[in-house]
């Protein structure tokens, strides 16, 4: 999981999936679901088994470049593991989405209004976990003005970011259990603090460092 090359395996495995499930595949494949579990939107099986290993490799390409292009870079080495746990984790869950649109093309039957919040959920839960142990940098953890203008600032922010991206992940993984009906205020709401509690505090504890 903390291999720069993890995603290559993890797309590799993806395309394996897509071989394997192409011959059976329908011509037309449900790729979209909305908050009710209910398909909106489709693609022809080529696309449908491509889209997600291309995805994949973008990522794990993306994620070998950014490092190289960032303006802090030298702070990569002081978190080169947890940089790459929380990019394979991001890739890991593209390949169980993956799986789950081969799975209901299929024709199995696969509760993506379940499914989908729970594998949303333990990820939140997991970056969460992970986030006080980012170092500052310009593309991952909570980049705002005031955590990229100060590293104290970066740094208590992050703990008060990780315990609250945790929260939002129980409360993502909850509505899985819960009627349809709550399934997108409690998703909102839960997102809404996760983004704006870190602002805000980003923003006042750089107030208070200043003159």
């Amino acid at each position: 999981m903390r291999s720069r090359w993890f995603g290559l395996v993890i797309a590799a495995l993806a395309i394996v999936l897509s071989i394997w499930a192409y011959p059976s595949l329908p011509p037309t494949v449900a790729t979209h679901w909305n908050f009710r579990g209910e398909p909106d939107g489709f693609s022809g099986r080529l696309m449908a088994v491509l889209i997600g290993p291309l995805v994949i490799l973008f990522l794990t390409l993306l994620f070998n470049v950014l490092p190289r292009l960032d303006p802090r870079r030298a702070n990569y080495a002081k978190f080169v593991s947890t940089y790459w746990l929380f990019a394979n984790a991001v890739i890991a869950f593209m390949l169980i989405a993956h799986a789950l649109v081969l799975a209901t093309g299929l024709g199995y039957s696969v509760r993506i209004d379940r499914w989908m919040p729970i594998g949303i959920g333990v990820l939140l839960i997991f970056l969460g976990n992970y986030l006080t142990r980012i170092e500052p940098n310009w593309f991952i953890g909570i980049r705002t003005p005031w955590t990229l203008s100060s590293d104290t600032v970066w740094r208590k922010t992050h703990r008060t970011g990780g315990f609250v991206m945790v929260l939002a992940g129980l409360a993502v993984a909850a509505t899985a259990f819960l009627p349809h009906a709550m399934f997108l205020p409690l998703v909102i709401a839960a997102l809404v603090v996760a983004v704006v509690t870190p602002l805000v505090q980003s923003y006042i504890l750089w107030k208070r460092e200043q003159p």
